[in-house]
């Protein structure tokens, strides 16, 4: 993404959200207040030439750096090659094994999704990796989710396209009914067990969620669940009205949203300068949370990241200026 007007097709494969606030928070830092927005990085996974230890070192970088999370995306089988967008795919590395690795690699930073199309995933298996990421690393992981739009993928997988949303429903009530240590009995239509169903590891708190996606489904999803809601290339104008729209709907039913986006910088054809200015405009308009994807790996990502990090002085995830 070039600037806040990018195309949809553009900013749902590679999408970053906020960080979760519970046993490894990115709370301020020296320089920041708890209230300055929260800077995060779109780790790149556009080519499988690149090798998994420089995933490694650009976590543990972000994590040097004062960034609030990285991110990984997903995209299960494209009806077309990997690469930068609007031509490719992000999600070369499979996002939950990736993260687990990373686990390892980092000690503070925050790991997610953004985003899993979870109705590509079968909701016990997804509750038991989502549980056992959230142990190996700590408490650091948000199980960040979409409904998916390449109906291509669904065809692939055998899953019915129209029918994403409920199933994305279904996955999310099944993912937080386990990590409560809830247990059986337990029926919602295809997933269904008795009292003799036993689920480990309960982590210590539910894994949050962050739920990716402008349409009203998405907001009433977030507003549901709670947690943090990913905006999808929207213009920093309509993002405040969805927010907005979110604010009230998660006010009804006594649930906290954060709201945030993300935006791209990847060549010379924008300065450091440029893109703090729009870091500024999203914090203007209300987003807590914001990912940055910083191109290809191998093409000044890792120049770019840190020069956005001294220039935004971001320490302990917030920004200072």
């Amino acid at each position: 993404m070039s600037d806040a007007v990018t195309t949809h097709r553009a900013t749902t494969r590679h999408q970053a959200g906020p960080h979760r606030t519970g046993t490894h928070p990115a709370g301020p830092g020296p320089a920041g207040r708890p209230d300055r927005m929260r800077l995060h990085v779109v780790l790149p996974s556009e080519s499988g030439a690149m090798a998994a230890e420089e995933l490694a070192r650009l976590a543990r970088s972000a994590e040097e750096l004062g960034y609030a999370g990285v991110w990984l995306p997903d995209h299960l089988l494209p009806p077309g090659p990997y690469g930068r967008p609007p031509e490719g795919y992000g999600g070369v590395y499979e996002p939950l094994t990736t993260l687990a690795y990373l686990a390892a690699a980092t000690e503070r930073i925050t790991l997610g999704t953004s985003v899993l199309i979870a109705p590509l995933r079968e909701p016990l298996l997804l509750a038991r990796q989502s549980a056992t990421l959230a142990r190996l690393s700590g408490g650091r992981f948000v199980l960040g989710v979409g409904v998916g739009w390449q109906r291509y993928e669904f065809d692939a997988a055998g899953v019915d396209f129209g029918d994403r949303g409920a199933r994305t429903d279904r996955a999310l009530r099944l993912v937080r009914h386990l990590h409560t240590g809830a247990g059986g009995p337990y029926d919602d239509g295809p997933v269904a067990f008795d009292g003799r169903a036993a689920f480990e590891p309960v982590p210590r708190e539910p894994v949050p969620f962050l739920i990716g996606g402008n349409a009203d489904a998405a907001l009433r999803r977030a507003a549901e669940f709670g947690g943090h809601w990913q905006g999808v290339g929207l213009t920093p104008g309509r993002f405040a009205e969805r927010a907005a729209v979110l604010a009230r709907r998660a006010a009804a039913r006594g649930t906290h949203v954060t709201a945030g986006t993300r935006i791209g910088w990847e060549g010379p054809d924008r300065t450091v300068a440029d893109v703090a200015a729009e870091v500024a405009a999203w914090e203007a308009v209300g987003a807590a949370e914001l990912g940055v994807w910083f191109g290809a790996a191998g093409r000044g990502f890792a120049d770019r990241m840190r020069a956005l990090a001294e220039r935004t002085g971001v320490s302990g995830g917030r920004i200072a200026c």
